[in-house]
Protein backbone atom coordinates (compact mmCIF):
# COMPACT_ATOMS: atom_id res chain seq x y z
CA UNK A 1 0.00 0.00 0.00
CA UNK A 2 1.02 3.28 -0.90
CA UNK A 3 1.82 5.53 1.94
CA UNK A 4 0.09 9.06 0.59
CA UNK A 5 1.20 11.13 3.06
CA UNK A 6 4.59 10.72 1.35
CA UNK A 7 2.73 12.08 -1.85
CA UNK A 8 0.88 14.41 -0.89
CA UNK A 9 1.05 17.29 1.54
CA UNK A 10 -1.51 20.03 2.24
CA UNK A 11 0.91 21.83 4.45
CA UNK A 12 3.38 22.00 1.27
CA UNK A 13 3.99 25.09 -0.01
CA UNK A 14 2.84 25.60 -3.41
CA UNK A 15 5.04 27.25 -6.18
CA UNK A 16 2.63 30.30 -7.68
CA UNK A 17 2.47 31.07 -11.13
CA UNK A 18 4.92 33.34 -12.57
CA UNK A 19 1.93 35.36 -14.26
CA UNK A 20 0.76 35.81 -10.82
CA UNK A 21 4.02 36.56 -9.53
CA UNK A 22 4.36 39.53 -11.96
CA UNK A 23 0.87 41.08 -11.58
CA UNK A 24 1.88 40.94 -8.12
CA UNK A 25 5.28 42.79 -8.92
CA UNK A 26 3.90 45.51 -11.23
CA UNK A 27 1.11 45.96 -8.60
CA UNK A 28 3.60 46.91 -6.01
CA UNK A 29 5.39 48.74 -8.42
CA UNK A 30 1.82 51.08 -8.85
CA UNK A 31 1.30 51.70 -5.26
CA UNK A 32 4.61 52.75 -5.16
CA UNK A 33 4.21 55.27 -7.64
CA UNK A 34 1.04 56.02 -5.78
CA UNK A 35 2.88 56.73 -2.68
CA UNK A 36 5.14 59.32 -4.66
CA UNK A 37 2.75 60.58 -6.79
CA UNK A 38 1.92 63.49 -3.66
CA UNK A 39 3.91 65.75 -1.78
CA UNK A 40 1.95 66.47 1.60
CA UNK A 41 2.62 69.03 3.94
CA UNK A 42 1.36 70.51 7.00
CA UNK A 43 0.23 74.31 6.66
CA UNK A 44 -1.25 75.57 9.51
CA UNK A 45 -2.15 74.29 12.98
CA UNK A 46 -4.67 76.16 15.08
CA UNK A 47 -4.52 75.24 18.49
CA UNK A 48 -6.67 76.08 22.25
CA UNK A 49 -6.18 77.33 25.11
CA UNK A 50 -4.71 75.25 27.52
CA UNK A 51 -8.11 75.77 30.04
CA UNK A 52 -10.02 75.07 26.76
CA UNK A 53 -8.03 72.29 25.33
CA UNK A 54 -9.62 68.62 27.10
CA UNK A 55 -12.81 70.02 26.20
CA UNK A 56 -12.50 70.89 22.92
CA UNK A 57 -12.92 67.99 21.09
CA UNK A 58 -13.54 68.80 17.12
CA UNK A 59 -16.27 66.21 16.24
CA UNK A 60 -17.12 67.63 12.80
CA UNK A 61 -15.80 69.82 10.23
CA UNK A 62 -17.40 70.64 7.06
CA UNK A 63 -16.33 73.39 3.86
CA UNK A 64 -19.40 75.55 2.58
CA UNK A 65 -20.41 74.91 -0.74
CA UNK A 66 -18.17 77.96 -1.87
CA UNK A 67 -15.19 75.88 -0.28
CA UNK A 68 -14.53 79.42 1.24
CA UNK A 69 -15.43 79.04 4.32
CA UNK A 70 -15.13 76.01 6.76
CA UNK A 71 -17.16 75.26 10.03
CA UNK A 72 -16.27 72.78 12.85
CA UNK A 73 -18.56 71.96 15.85
CA UNK A 74 -17.61 69.61 18.77
CA UNK A 75 -18.30 69.08 23.01
CA UNK A 76 -17.09 72.79 23.49
CA UNK A 77 -21.34 74.00 22.38
CA UNK A 78 -19.86 76.15 19.79
CA UNK A 79 -20.05 76.51 15.81
CA UNK A 80 -16.66 77.90 14.95
CA UNK A 81 -16.49 79.46 11.01
CA UNK A 82 -13.09 80.47 9.96
CA UNK A 83 -12.01 81.86 6.07
CA UNK A 84 -9.65 79.68 4.20
CA UNK A 85 -7.96 82.63 3.46
CA UNK A 86 -7.73 82.82 6.87
CA UNK A 87 -6.38 79.53 7.41
CA UNK A 88 -3.92 79.61 4.17
CA UNK A 89 -2.80 82.53 4.15
CA UNK A 90 -0.14 81.40 2.14
CA UNK A 91 -1.69 78.91 -0.15
CA UNK A 92 -0.15 81.39 -2.80
CA UNK A 93 2.91 81.48 -2.31
CA UNK A 94 5.62 79.37 -4.07
CA UNK A 95 5.23 75.69 -3.95
CA UNK A 96 8.79 75.12 -2.20
CA UNK A 97 7.91 77.50 0.71
CA UNK A 98 6.80 75.02 4.06
CA UNK A 99 6.51 77.66 7.04
CA UNK A 100 3.95 76.06 9.49
CA UNK A 101 1.31 78.62 10.21
CA UNK A 102 0.65 78.80 13.62
CA UNK A 103 -2.61 80.32 15.23
CA UNK A 104 -4.98 79.80 18.33
CA UNK A 105 -8.75 79.63 17.74
CA UNK A 106 -9.64 83.23 19.58
CA UNK A 107 -8.00 84.67 16.26
CA UNK A 108 -8.25 82.35 14.30
CA UNK A 109 -12.13 82.56 13.19
CA UNK A 110 -13.95 84.83 11.98
CA UNK A 111 -17.01 84.59 14.46
CA UNK A 112 -19.01 81.88 16.03
CA UNK A 113 -21.99 80.88 17.58
CA UNK A 114 -22.84 79.11 21.20
CA UNK A 115 -24.90 76.14 20.84
CA UNK A 116 -27.36 74.93 24.01
CA UNK A 117 -25.73 71.16 23.41
CA UNK A 118 -22.60 69.48 22.14
CA UNK A 119 -22.81 69.16 18.61
CA UNK A 120 -22.32 65.52 16.45
CA UNK A 121 -22.81 66.59 12.98
CA UNK A 122 -22.69 70.31 10.75
CA UNK A 123 -23.92 70.32 7.07
CA UNK A 124 -24.09 73.18 5.10
CA UNK A 125 -28.16 73.80 3.32
CA UNK A 126 -28.34 73.40 -0.72
CA UNK A 127 -29.51 76.63 -1.96
CA UNK A 128 -29.13 79.09 0.85
CA UNK A 129 -25.91 80.49 -0.64
CA UNK A 130 -24.12 79.54 1.85
CA UNK A 131 -25.96 81.23 4.32
CA UNK A 132 -27.60 78.11 6.15
CA UNK A 133 -26.00 75.59 8.81
CA UNK A 134 -28.01 72.59 9.59
CA UNK A 135 -26.54 70.63 12.87
CA UNK A 136 -27.34 67.67 14.95
CA UNK A 137 -26.62 67.76 18.99
CA UNK A 138 -26.40 65.39 21.41
CA UNK A 139 -30.32 66.40 23.02
CA UNK A 140 -31.92 64.90 19.95
CA UNK A 141 -31.91 68.28 18.19
CA UNK A 142 -32.01 69.41 14.56
CA UNK A 143 -31.10 73.04 14.44
CA UNK A 144 -30.83 75.47 11.24
CA UNK A 145 -28.45 78.59 12.10
CA UNK A 146 -28.79 81.59 9.93
CA UNK A 147 -25.40 82.45 9.71
CA UNK A 148 -25.56 85.76 8.28
CA UNK A 149 -27.68 86.93 11.80
CA UNK A 150 -26.05 84.09 13.32
CA UNK A 151 -29.35 83.24 15.29
CA UNK A 152 -31.14 79.91 15.35
CA UNK A 153 -34.24 79.99 12.34
CA UNK A 154 -35.41 76.16 12.35
CA UNK A 155 -35.26 73.74 15.42
CA UNK A 156 -37.07 70.12 15.95
CA UNK A 157 -36.80 67.81 18.67
CA UNK A 158 -36.31 64.80 15.49
CA UNK A 159 -35.68 61.78 18.12
CA UNK A 160 -36.97 61.68 21.67
CA UNK A 161 -34.01 63.28 23.36
CA UNK A 162 -31.39 60.76 21.89
CA UNK A 163 -28.62 61.63 20.27
CA UNK A 164 -27.99 62.47 16.50
CA UNK A 165 -24.84 61.68 15.11
CA UNK A 166 -25.64 62.70 11.83
CA UNK A 167 -27.19 65.13 9.73
CA UNK A 168 -27.55 65.34 6.11
CA UNK A 169 -29.63 67.54 3.18
CA UNK A 170 -30.75 65.87 -0.16
CA UNK A 171 -29.13 67.03 -3.27
CA UNK A 172 -32.38 65.57 -5.27
CA UNK A 173 -34.45 67.67 -3.20
CA UNK A 174 -32.57 70.42 -1.30
CA UNK A 175 -35.57 71.38 0.99
CA UNK A 176 -35.50 67.70 2.62
CA UNK A 177 -33.09 66.82 5.58
CA UNK A 178 -32.95 63.42 7.59
CA UNK A 179 -30.91 62.80 10.93
CA UNK A 180 -29.87 59.32 12.48
CA UNK A 181 -29.88 58.89 15.54
CA UNK A 182 -29.35 56.34 18.86
CA UNK A 183 -32.67 55.72 18.77
CA UNK A 184 -32.13 53.13 15.88
CA UNK A 185 -34.17 55.62 13.53
CA UNK A 186 -33.43 57.70 10.46
CA UNK A 187 -35.90 60.97 10.35
CA UNK A 188 -36.98 63.10 7.38
CA UNK A 189 -38.39 66.13 7.20
CA UNK A 190 -39.47 69.38 5.61
CA UNK A 191 -38.45 72.87 7.05
CA UNK A 192 -41.08 74.05 4.38
CA UNK A 193 -43.98 71.38 6.93
CA UNK A 194 -44.75 72.93 10.52
CA UNK A 195 -45.16 70.94 13.33
CA UNK A 196 -43.65 67.58 13.80
CA UNK A 197 -44.64 65.48 10.90
CA UNK A 198 -41.90 63.36 9.47
CA UNK A 199 -41.68 63.04 5.52
CA UNK A 200 -40.31 59.25 6.81
CA UNK A 201 -39.04 57.13 9.57
CA UNK A 202 -37.48 54.20 8.80
CA UNK A 203 -35.93 51.82 11.47
CA UNK A 204 -32.68 50.00 9.47
CA UNK A 205 -31.60 47.70 11.77
CA UNK A 206 -34.11 44.85 12.92
CA UNK A 207 -32.45 44.97 16.54
CA UNK A 208 -32.96 48.68 16.73
CA UNK A 209 -29.35 49.37 17.02
CA UNK A 210 -28.36 53.36 16.79
CA UNK A 211 -27.80 54.92 13.25
CA UNK A 212 -24.79 56.40 13.15
CA UNK A 213 -24.48 58.34 9.80
CA UNK A 214 -26.49 59.29 6.70
CA UNK A 215 -25.44 60.69 3.43
CA UNK A 216 -27.64 61.51 0.56
CA UNK A 217 -26.20 61.47 -3.37
CA UNK A 218 -24.53 64.52 -3.84
CA UNK A 219 -24.90 63.92 -7.58
CA UNK A 220 -28.23 64.38 -7.26
CA UNK A 221 -29.76 60.82 -7.63
CA UNK A 222 -32.76 59.59 -4.92
CA UNK A 223 -30.85 57.61 -2.83
CA UNK A 224 -29.74 58.15 0.55
CA UNK A 225 -27.30 55.78 2.73
CA UNK A 226 -27.25 54.99 6.02
CA UNK A 227 -24.50 53.58 8.53
CA UNK A 228 -26.24 51.76 11.50
CA UNK A 229 -24.24 49.81 14.81
CA UNK A 230 -25.42 46.30 13.38
CA UNK A 231 -22.58 46.79 11.38
CA UNK A 232 -23.91 47.23 8.10
CA UNK A 233 -24.69 50.38 5.56
CA UNK A 234 -28.01 50.76 3.62
CA UNK A 235 -28.99 52.37 0.75
CA UNK A 236 -32.66 53.54 0.65
CA UNK A 237 -34.49 55.45 -2.67
CA UNK A 238 -36.01 58.47 -0.89
CA UNK A 239 -39.23 58.35 -2.92
CA UNK A 240 -40.05 54.71 -1.73
CA UNK A 241 -38.29 54.54 2.24
CA UNK A 242 -39.89 50.98 3.00
CA UNK A 243 -37.24 48.63 2.30
CA UNK A 244 -33.43 49.25 1.44
CA UNK A 245 -32.29 48.89 -2.06
CA UNK A 246 -29.18 47.58 -1.32
CA UNK A 247 -26.91 46.41 1.53
CA UNK A 248 -23.92 47.01 2.10
CA UNK A 249 -22.50 43.98 4.67
CA UNK A 250 -18.70 43.55 5.34
CA UNK A 251 -18.13 45.15 8.38
CA UNK A 252 -17.45 43.16 11.82
CA UNK A 253 -18.22 46.10 14.22
CA UNK A 254 -20.36 49.18 14.18
CA UNK A 255 -20.65 51.27 10.40
CA UNK A 256 -19.76 55.19 11.70
CA UNK A 257 -18.97 56.76 8.10
CA UNK A 258 -20.48 56.52 4.70
CA UNK A 259 -19.25 58.76 1.70
CA UNK A 260 -20.47 58.96 -1.38
CA UNK A 261 -16.97 58.82 -4.07
CA UNK A 262 -18.77 59.45 -7.05
CA UNK A 263 -22.01 57.96 -9.06
CA UNK A 264 -20.65 54.54 -8.61
CA UNK A 265 -19.12 53.63 -5.94
CA UNK A 266 -19.39 54.53 -2.23
CA UNK A 267 -16.95 54.10 1.11
CA UNK A 268 -17.71 53.11 4.29
CA UNK A 269 -16.05 53.13 7.56
CA UNK A 270 -16.04 51.04 10.51
CA UNK A 271 -14.84 50.44 14.24
CA UNK A 272 -13.55 47.22 13.00
CA UNK A 273 -10.49 49.42 12.01
CA UNK A 274 -11.02 49.55 8.04
CA UNK A 275 -12.77 51.76 5.19
CA UNK A 276 -14.31 49.53 2.72
CA UNK A 277 -15.05 50.91 -1.13
CA UNK A 278 -18.32 49.56 -2.64
CA UNK A 279 -20.19 48.99 -5.73
CA UNK A 280 -23.33 51.30 -5.88
CA UNK A 281 -25.01 49.09 -8.22
CA UNK A 282 -25.22 45.81 -6.64
CA UNK A 283 -23.62 46.62 -3.16
CA UNK A 284 -20.71 44.53 -4.07
CA UNK A 285 -17.40 45.23 -1.97
CA UNK A 286 -14.49 46.20 -4.19
CA UNK A 287 -12.02 46.50 -1.72
CA UNK A 288 -10.71 47.42 1.87
CA UNK A 289 -8.54 49.78 3.36
CA UNK A 290 -6.32 49.08 6.97
CA UNK A 291 -3.50 50.92 8.35
CA UNK A 292 -5.41 53.45 10.46
CA UNK A 293 -6.73 52.71 13.99
CA UNK A 294 -10.20 52.57 15.00
CA UNK A 295 -12.15 50.26 17.81
CA UNK A 296 -14.40 52.46 19.83
CA UNK A 297 -14.41 56.15 18.61
CA UNK A 298 -15.60 58.70 15.56
CA UNK A 299 -12.11 59.84 13.87
CA UNK A 300 -13.71 60.70 10.70
CA UNK A 301 -13.85 59.77 6.83
CA UNK A 302 -14.14 62.40 4.05
CA UNK A 303 -13.15 61.65 0.04
CA UNK A 304 -11.47 64.53 -2.26
CA UNK A 305 -13.70 63.49 -5.52
CA UNK A 306 -11.51 65.00 -7.94
CA UNK A 307 -8.28 63.18 -6.91
CA UNK A 308 -9.85 60.05 -5.40
CA UNK A 309 -8.26 60.08 -2.13
CA UNK A 310 -9.81 59.04 1.19
CA UNK A 311 -8.77 60.68 4.69
CA UNK A 312 -9.63 59.84 7.71
CA UNK A 313 -8.36 59.74 11.63
CA UNK A 314 -6.81 57.02 13.94
CA UNK A 315 -7.05 56.53 17.81
CA UNK A 316 -3.15 56.45 17.53
CA UNK A 317 -3.14 60.26 16.82
CA UNK A 318 -2.29 60.20 13.02
CA UNK A 319 -4.19 61.46 9.94
CA UNK A 320 -4.35 58.60 7.09
CA UNK A 321 -4.62 59.34 3.36
CA UNK A 322 -5.18 56.23 1.02
CA UNK A 323 -5.72 56.34 -3.04
CA UNK A 324 -8.90 54.69 -3.82
CA UNK A 325 -6.97 52.32 -6.13
CA UNK A 326 -4.62 50.97 -3.45
CA UNK A 327 -5.71 49.28 -0.15
CA UNK A 328 -3.12 50.58 2.01
CA UNK A 329 -1.94 54.21 2.92
CA UNK A 330 -0.01 56.61 0.84
CA UNK A 331 0.85 59.17 3.40
CA UNK A 332 0.92 58.94 7.44
CA UNK A 333 0.86 61.89 9.37
CA UNK A 334 1.62 62.62 13.26
CA UNK A 335 -0.93 64.48 14.27
CA UNK A 336 -0.84 67.57 17.65
CA UNK A 337 0.79 65.77 20.79
CA UNK A 338 0.23 62.08 22.07
CA UNK A 339 -1.50 62.59 25.62
CA UNK A 340 -3.90 64.52 28.07
CA UNK A 341 -1.84 65.30 30.64
CA UNK A 342 -2.08 61.66 31.56
CA UNK A 343 -5.73 60.96 30.53
CA UNK A 344 -7.22 58.92 27.80
CA UNK A 345 -5.18 59.42 24.56
CA UNK A 346 -5.49 61.92 22.17
CA UNK A 347 -7.09 60.83 18.61
CA UNK A 348 -7.86 62.73 15.42
CA UNK A 349 -11.78 63.17 15.49
CA UNK A 350 -12.60 64.46 12.20
CA UNK A 351 -11.28 64.95 8.41
CA UNK A 352 -12.53 66.82 5.65
CA UNK A 353 -11.40 67.73 2.34
CA UNK A 354 -11.78 70.61 0.18
CA UNK A 355 -13.40 69.99 -2.72
CA UNK A 356 -12.44 73.07 -5.12
CA UNK A 357 -9.40 72.55 -7.52
CA UNK A 358 -8.07 70.74 -10.03
CA UNK A 359 -6.12 67.19 -9.63
CA UNK A 360 -2.79 68.67 -8.80
CA UNK A 361 -3.66 70.37 -5.81
CA UNK A 362 -5.83 69.42 -3.26
CA UNK A 363 -6.07 70.67 0.62
CA UNK A 364 -7.40 68.52 4.25
CA UNK A 365 -8.33 70.17 7.40
CA UNK A 366 -8.41 67.66 10.76
CA UNK A 367 -9.51 67.96 13.97
CA UNK A 368 -8.30 66.55 17.45
CA UNK A 369 -9.71 65.17 20.56
CA UNK A 370 -7.42 67.92 22.04
CA UNK A 371 -9.28 70.72 19.93
CA UNK A 372 -6.40 71.23 17.16
CA UNK A 373 -6.95 71.91 14.01
CA UNK A 374 -4.39 71.08 11.34
CA UNK A 375 -4.90 72.19 7.62
CA UNK A 376 -2.44 69.95 5.74
CA UNK A 377 -1.95 70.73 1.78
CA UNK A 378 -0.87 68.31 -1.58
CA UNK A 379 0.65 68.88 -4.25
CA UNK A 380 1.02 66.48 -7.01
CA UNK A 381 5.14 65.68 -8.13
CA UNK A 382 5.83 66.23 -11.44
CA UNK A 383 8.34 64.04 -12.81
Amino acid sequence: MKNFSTQFNPQSPEVENPNIQEEKAEQHIEEERARCDWEFNLSTVVTSSSAEASTDTIGVIEFDPSDNLVATGGIARKIRVYSVKSLLPGENHSHGEHDVKSLQHNNAYDYYIWTPAKLSSLRWKPGSSGRVLGSGDYDGVVTEYDLDRKIPIFERDEHGGRRIWSVDYSHWNPFVGASGSDDGTIQMWDPRCEGTTNVAKVRPSAGGGAVCCVEFNPFGGPLVAVGCADRRAYGYDVRKMVDPVLIFDGHQKPVTYVRFLDEHMMVTSGTDGCLRLWSMHDARMIRVYMGHMNTRNFVGLSVWRTGGLLGCGSENNHVFVYDKRWGEPIWVHEFGVGSRDGRDPNFVSSVCWRQVGGEDGCTLVAGGSDGILEVIVGKKRAF
